[in-house]
């Protein structure tokens, strides 16, 4: 069986490749186009080659690996149409932006950013009014997969109450109490902090609107780093008077633009789609790439598969 890998991987992960009896072609995704070298290979390990690599003459071509955790970059109706395969990095980025989270949770509560701005100006103010503690506070988080419970674990140590929403309101661990799909407001109209860690499908974009954060109480703060469009951001930022704070790591559009309100706002932390970062993602990138590889070369199921259609 044929690989073709776009993705940067080591020398001996290369050769670990090989070693399970593959034939596996590296092109790096700002040079890949289809040609010989790439059309009968039988399995793609990608991140997002679709721009200048048409899987349709790729006729070979059963299971694509990708490195990502989202795969908005699929090429969703030809993979569907051939019942193509795919598997993502679920899991892979959960730590660093778990981590990311809990930094911003804290900043907000702990007015970080406005003491920042002190620093620059060198002025010395302190403040004896609007620093927050954690403790006791009520943590929900949109969705309870592997983001969630990642930062959930985290937040343990500060003595916060954790509420989760997901599909049928399943027990999760680290979870005090989760909620079903259809009981979501409840997230909204009693948690301190909202975090989404959801996926944006048909059912989801812009759901976060005015109706929803009209529910939220004074003084609570909203942090998203599932998806930007999932978020309605005009209604986001007319309600930005009402919350102690807001962190956002993806967005509508990305690059911001830089004329959106949100880049000014004393109350919003932004970073560029970043949370998800770390110098051990190719370490865990390569591990499940080798493990999924294996088990593929041995006919059993695969880690992580997706449902393309649903998606998710």
């Amino acid at each position: 069986m044929k690989i073709l890998i776009t993705v940067k991987i080591s020398d001996e992960q290369f050769k670990k490749i090989q070693d399970l009896g593959y034939d596996v072609v590296r092109i790096s995704e700002s040079k890949v186009t289809n040609s010989s070298e790439t059309d009968d290979a039988d399995i793609l390990v990608c991140y997002n080659p679709f721009k200048t690599l048409d899987i349709e003459k790729m006729k070979n071509l059963k299971y694509i690996m990708l490195t990502s955790v989202g795969f908005d970059q699929l090429p969703k109706e030809k993979v569907l149409a051939r019942n193509i395969q795919v598997t993502n990095n679920r899991g892979g980025y959960s730590i660093p932006m778990a981590e990311w989270i809990v930094m911003c949770i804290l900043e907000i509560y702990k007015r970080a950013k406005m003491f920042y701005n002190q620093q620059q100006e060198k002025i010395w103010h302190m403040d004896l009014v609007s620093i927050s503690e954690l403790y006791g506070q009520r943590i929900g988080f949109l969705g309870t997969g592997t983001i969630a419970i990642e930062a959930a674990k985290r937040l343990q140590g500060f003595g916060v109450e954790i509420w989760g929403n997901n599909t049928n309101g399943r027990d999760v661990e680290y979870f005090d109490k989760c909620f079903s799909k259809d009981e979501i407001d409840e997230i909204f109209k009693n948690c301190d902090v909202v975090v989404s860690t959801m996926p944006c499908t048909k059912e989801t974009e812009g759901m976060f609107d005015k109706d929803k954060f009209s529910l939220m109480k004074e003084g609570s703060s909203f942090i998203n780093v599932g998806r930007g469009k999932l978020v309605k951001e005009d209604d986001l930022i007319l309600y930005l008077g009402k919350f102690k704070g807001v962190a956002l790591d993806v967005f509508e559009q990305e690059p911001l633009p830089k004329d959106s309100l949100l880049w000014d706002a004393e109350n919003v932390i932004v970073t560029p789609h970043n949370c998800w970062v770390s110098e051990k993602n190719p370490i865990r990138v390569e591990k499940l790439m080798y493990s999924n590889l294996k088990k593929y070369k041995e006919g059993k199921e695969l880690a992580n598969i997706v449902n393309v259609e649903r998606g998710y």
